[in-house]
């Protein structure tokens, strides 16, 4: 199967254009400053040496990428205006356009798509995007030839902006590979290609960005300038939207918080457009070893006992969405017909007496749940509660700090826990490391449910390499509903984030990759 893309819209004025979830109005301005927000201080702003939302947003701005993606989860052209994949899916070309420059004026080239492939796959702690990947010749200046060990479908997600900053060689060729991800350069006098470029960056307090006015694309940016404003505290930034003091801002997920903007004129709230980044909310249970928890049993009895209902409409607010597998409802590849489990108590009681845990009095045995931060606390207290209706006792931890939660998590010190876990984009780079045996204690969000089973990796094998979308799909429905049935992860609800705009703004970023997408075609409307 050969895949020939074309096409690249230029023009600064085409109605109805849809790229990364942005739809272009008849006449949208140039000019003017918007002022976003960002929840946690960035600590990096390459993308290429650095997951996460908050360094996603100024890196998507900052460096482009191959590709961009449309609501729909279609690829769009990017800094490759068109890409062939073989019929072996062992060699995807990438034909880039010829008149991308980075903001120092230095052209861009095949040479720095092969030299940031490089850097990612040494820096970048999600390993299984690119590791297909073998080389990465450069025939000539606009043509960049990835070559693979075998089909890797994941590879378009991965080379959208969030996961694929093409960074300058000329700059982060200077030492070593990995030197790269303490570059004094990505956070100061950063030279990217993308529509802006920066102007300052504060830690603690701002990133600024400016247009950048040789940007491949004619007539973009329609902005200015963007100031990202970094307000942790998130009453302040309620206030913030409040005043107008900030046009927009994403990944909010405070239920409190998201209610009470809904109320306020003049914005809108908006869960739409994160469907790459995939967030969800789970009961994670430990498997390993001779305790309860390995029994499926009362892995079933625990999920008819905890109330998702209770969960999404309670504690979350009605902000957030069911979700039943570890793979994003959002997601093409998500599949709703697997087996849930209602509240049912009498249900969880006959489960856990047939699991050969009778009850002793008022019990019939002990586990702990921790947690890694104090967001989700009333999960986890809502879960001790409705345990406790069917004999089990729950000791809640709380750890001293994130750290001290992740080590316990990646050491499979525990026996549940209250987890958020995201998809990023392909379920080869953000799912299957949940679920591989061969990932069990690898670390934080790897297996540490120390989860086993042959079919299960048979079938996340197959998926990572089969390139027909059909075919993938059914090996991914199949998938889900194993792990529904043998209950690893008891799957509650997605993680609520909202983009939160002003009417001021047009076009906001509403994409599934949230504003971890190049924002070009937003404007502020007169």
């Amino acid at each position: 199967m050969k895949h020939i893309i074309k096409g690249f819209v230029a023009s600064a004025t085409l109605a109805a254009v849809v790229v990364g979830g942005q739809v272009a109005a008849q006449e949208p301005v140039r000019g003017g400053t918007l002022v976003t927000v960002l929840s946690t201080n960035v600590r990096n702003l390459n993308s290429a040496v650095q997951s996460g939302i908050v360094t996603g947003y100024p890196g998507a701005q900052l460096f482009a990428s191959p590709l961009r993606y449309d609501e729909d989860w279609t690829p769009q052209p990017y800094l490759a205006e068109t890409w062939e994949v073989s019929e072996d899916g062992l060699t995807v070309t990438l034909n880039l356009v010829d008149n991308a420059k980075f903001h120092d004026g230095t052209p861009l080239t095949s040479e720095d798509v092969a030299f940031s492939v490089e850097v990612i796959k040494a820096n970048h702690p999600f390993k299984s995007m690119f590791a297909p990947v073998e080389t990465v010749e450069t025939p000539d200046a606009h043509t960049a030839v990835l070559k693979l060990s075998k089909p890797h479908p994941a590879l378009m997600l991965a080379m959208s902006g969030q996961l694929m900053s093409i960074i300058p060689k000329h700059i982060y060729g200077d030492g070593e590979i990995t030197d790269v991800k303490t570059h004094p350069r990505n956070n100061e006098n950063t030279v990217g290609s993308g529509p802006f470029k920066l102007v300052e960056y504060k830690s603690g307090e701002h990133v600024i960005l400016e247009r950048f006015d040789d940007f491949f694309i004619e007539g973009r940016p329609y902005l200015d300038k963007i100031v990202m404003r970094i307000i942790a505290d998130p009453a302040a930034r309620a206030i913030a939207y409040e005043n107008g003091e900030v046009h927009m801002g994403a990944f909010e997920s405070l239920p409190r918080i998201i209610n009470r903007l809904k109320g306020v004129d003049g914005l809108t709230v908006t869960p739409e457009g994160y469907g790459a980044i995939g967030p969800l909310d789970w009961l994670a249970m430990n498997t390993g070893g001779d305790g309860p928890l390995s029994n499926v049993l009362v892995r079933k009895a625990i999920a008819h006992a905890v109330d998702k209902n209770f969960i999404q409409n309670a504690l979350m607010q009605g902000t957030a969405s069911d979700s039943r597998t570890g793979i994003h409802p959002d997601s093409p590849f998500y599949n709703a017909e697997v087996e849930d489990y209602p509240l049912d108590l009498d249900k969880a009681n006959a489960l856990l007496d047939e699991a050969g845990f009778p009850m002793n009095g008022d019990s019939r045995f002990s586990l702990t749940i921790d947690f890694g931060w104090p967001d989700v606390k009333p999960q986890v207290e809502y879960v001790k509660a409705a345990l406790k209706k069917v004999g089990i006792d729950v000791e809640v931890r709380a750890s001293a700090d994130f750290p001290t939660w992740a080590k316990r998590m990646g050491e499979m010190e525990f026996d549940m826990s209250w987890d958020t876990v995201f998809n990023w984009g392909d379920p080869v780079i953000g799912v299957h490391r949940t679920y591989d045996s061969s990932n069990i204690g690898k670390g934080v969000w790897s297996n540490t449910q120390g989860y086993s089973n042959a079919r299960v990796d048979e079938l996340i094998a197959m998926a990572a390499v089969e390139n027909d979308p059909a075919k993938r799909t059914a090996l991914y429905a199949e998938f889900q509903q194993i792990i529904a049935d043998e209950l690893p992860v008891y799957h509650t609800n997605t993680l609520p984030y909202h983009t939160v705009y002003s009417d001021k703004v047009g076009n906001p970023p509403l994409g599934i990759w949230g504003t971890s997408t190049p924002i070009d075609m937003t404007y502020l409307k007169p």
